[in-house]
């Protein structure tokens, strides 16, 4: 028997890689904002030369942007700009 009101949502496993690289490029985000940088210019200038520098390691960010892969989140960023 399914309960209709039950509040547990099954997520593919591509709805969950698209959720975490949101939820870790906010993170980033916010880091870099509160450590003062411009923290666009940052995650672009990383995402084109791929080079971590571009990014504080503040609040463990630079670690947090390197557990996804660049190509997958340079696709999440094309897709979500498309919607």
């Amino acid at each position: 028997m399914v309960d209709n009101n039950s509040r547990t949502r099954l997520f593919s496993s591509e709805e969950f890689q698209q959720e975490n690289i949101r939820l870790v490029l906010r993170a980033v985000y916010e880091a870099l904002k509160e450590r003062g940088y411009n923290p666009i210019t940052q995650i672009v200038g990383y995402l084109v030369t791929n080079d971590p520098a571009y990014i504080s390691s503040y609040k463990g960010a630079r670690t947090l942007i390197q557990t996804i892969d660049r190509d997958d989140l340079l696709k999440e960023l094309v897709r979500s700009y498309l919607k």
